[in-house]
């Protein structure tokens, strides 16, 4: 985390004000609602979302004023879909801490989750510029529609590189798209400056998800913030196992691995033995790194600054990180 705070060293003082700002949005006189809003903030998280669109906006006209909004709202809409995922996985733990699932129950969570979104579109509505809200509404709608795909295919051992590649789009890439675009645009930016902001956040984002889905079954789980091999439990088919899927002579233990609804922590972890066998990490690893190329093709045509280098070093730390 100290690695991630260097990184974002010119913004350190406005993310201060965001964060700041999270916890007054997030009060209410409902005490329950309060104290899990709170409890979600208080688990940390990186903010990586808030800080794409501080960075995105320091290429034109930079205006904290005008960015809190939409910097809140966009960790607001992350923080949602995080509530109501650990209730569709039946996550107790996240960051190292106990969900709201955990301590507070599915219906509860799921209520939290909609506040939270309910929130984001109050701070969204003050914007004029229709680009915004265009956006925000169009990646809200295909998030869902990334996560409905991923519990439809639960256990389906029969997926391609083309349904994993749809999947992390809405669920994760699309989201870092709009933080990186909507930034500049909030600042008045021209074409000419969000439009390789978004290109370059669709493929942070891309990487970032095939990263975390790596971490899933490599990570120390103490800095992962949650046991490994959540995914595999879950029936969720990440980059690692497609290509293991195909390419291990021991593919077909894999898959019936992979098929039972309950594993024991032994299955889980013959599971990944099978999967780094295949070379299906490497794999992962080498087509995150063609997404981060690719998203310094489209850094290298804005203009020269701090803030490019900084989005330079932001690629690398999401290749290397450990969390």
């Amino acid at each position: 985390m100290r690695q991630l705070l260097k990184l974002f060293n010119e913004i350190k003082d406005d993310l201060k004000i965001v964060e700041q700002e999270l916890y007054q949005v997030v009060q209410t006189p409902d005490a329950l609602l309060t104290e899990t809003s709170v409890h979600l903030l208080n688990a940390g998280g990186k903010r990586l979302r808030p800080a794409f669109c501080l960075l995105g906006g320091k290429f034109y006209n930079y205006d904290i004023k005008k960015l809190l909004p939409l910097a809140v709202a966009l960790e607001l809409i992350h923080m949602a879909s995080l509530v109501h995922d650990d209730v569709v996985d039946a996550s107790m733990t996240r960051r190292g801490m106990p969900t709201v699932k955990a301590k507070w129950g599915n219906r509860i969570s799921v209520h939290v989750g909609d506040y939270l979104f309910a929130k984001s579109l109050i701070l969204i509505s003050s914007y004029k510029e229709p680009l915004i809200t265009r956006v925000l509404s169009d990646t809200s709608v295909k998030m869902s529609e990334g996560e409905i795909q991923q519990i439809s295919t639960s256990f389906n051992v029969n997926q391609y590189l083309k349904d994993y590649f749809y999947r992390i789009k809405r669920k994760t890439a699309l989201l870092i798209s709009a933080s990186c675009q909507l930034g500049a645009v909030a600042c008045g930016a021209p074409k000419e400056i969000y439009l390789p902001l978004n290109r370059y956040g669709h493929y942070i984002g891309m990487a970032f998800q095939i990263t975390d889905d790596i971490l899933d079954m490599v990570a120390n789980k103490n800095k992962l913030g949650k046991p490994i091999g959540g995914d595999l439990r879950q029936g969720i088919i990440t980059l690692p196992v497609i290509y293991a899927l195909e390419k291990s002579p021991r593919k077909e233990r894999l898959r019936d691995l992979i098929v039972k609804e309950v594993k024991s922590d032994k299955e889980v972890y013959e599971a990944i033995e099978i999967i780094k066998k295949s070379g299906g990490i490497k794999y992962s690893f080498d087509i995150a790194d063609k997404y981060i190329h690719k998203a310094r093709i489209h850094l290298a045509k804005l203009p020269d600054n701090t803030i490019k280098s900084t989005l330079n070093l932001a690629a690398e730390f999401i290749k290397v990180r450990k969390f």
